[in-house]
């Protein structure tokens, strides 16, 4: 079975509290390079692409330069999602090792999400952007923090961010479905916010698609495998690669009920049928 990506969740700390991301109880933990080269190994063949996301700050992360190692060296892409407050301390090791990362997302809301301004941030997002288009690295600038069905975001910094961006990047900048392309390799998104499954209050849900398990998975910094990234707690353990393979664990019941019940349009576990997030996908 091909995934277009898998989670790796390299670690599950950081360096910051948003007010949009629903944290987790699980132990904190970093995975060491011997249990990431074991991972790896574990997921070749499985997906070209793997996200250092699920919960955690990824460059925060000590062996960040060796991880982007170990997946060139075994054939993979990297992807990144970031808050971008650690840029400035990672930017060269990221640089360095760009021939091995796709894309770079930055998660632009993250600021206020703090409770914090400062227009150095933004500077050091874009400065960035600018280098790793030069070898050919995508970056998103995120604002995933507009008002939705499902509540109001902290936006009031939104428009001093696109004053900012509007001066590094003159329009008229290319639309997108989610956004602009502000240059080459570079891209402005948005999105509204959303409620993640493990806080959700809405009522359930048996009918619906996500992309979980049928299109990606993740894998959590202890080593248990879950369909999705907002499965922050860990709720729907699948299996442990550092026990058991891939193939196993996806031949296991429960993951074989969920992949064939997304097929019928039916979500078979609980906390698939609260999450507000997946009824994107159902209204498409």
């Amino acid at each position: 079975m091909q995934f277009q990506r898998i989670y790796v969740e390299i670690g599950n700390i950081c360096n910051l509290s948003c007010s949009f991301c629903a944290g987790t109880v699980r132990r904190k933990k970093q995975m060491t390079e011997e249990e990431f080269r074991h991972i790896v190994r574990k997921l070749k063949g499985y997906t070209d692409y793997l996200y250092f996301h699920v919960m955690g700050e990824p460059l925060l992360h000590p062996l960040l330069e060796q991880f982007l190692q170990i997946s060139k060296e075994n054939g993979f892409s990297v992807c990144i999602t970031t808050n971008g407050t650690l840029l400035p301390r990672s930017e060269e090791i990221l640089l360095r090792n760009a021939d091995c990362i796709h894309k770079i997302a930055i998660s632009l809301h993250a600021q206020e999400g703090n409770g914090q301004k400062d227009d150095a941030y933004i500077h050091n997002a874009i400065s960035f952007a600018k280098k790793a288009a030069d070898q050919d690295v995508f970056t998103v600038l995120r604002l995933w923090n507009e008002d939705s069905a499902e509540g109001l975001g902290r936006n009031t910094q939104n428009a001093r961010i696109e004053q900012i961006l509007h001066q590094s990047f003159p329009m008229p900048w290319k639309p997108r479905r989610k956004g602009f392309r502000l240059d080459r390799y570079i891209f402005l998104e948005y999105d509204g916010v959303f409620t993640w499954p493990t806080e959700s209050t809405a009522d359930q849900c048996a009918e619906g698609f996500c992309h979980g398990m049928l299109h990606q998975l993740a894998v959590l910094a202890d080593g248990t495998v879950v369909p999705c990234c907002l499965d922050a707690n860990g709720e729907i353990p699948l299996g442990n690669l550092f026990e058991s393979s891939l193939q196993e664990l996806l031949e296991q019941p429960r993951a074989t009920n969920m992949r064939e019940g997304l097929r019928r349009g039916e979500l078979v576990e609980a906390l698939c049928q609260k999450c507000t997030f997946s009824r994107r996908f159902s209204l498409k």
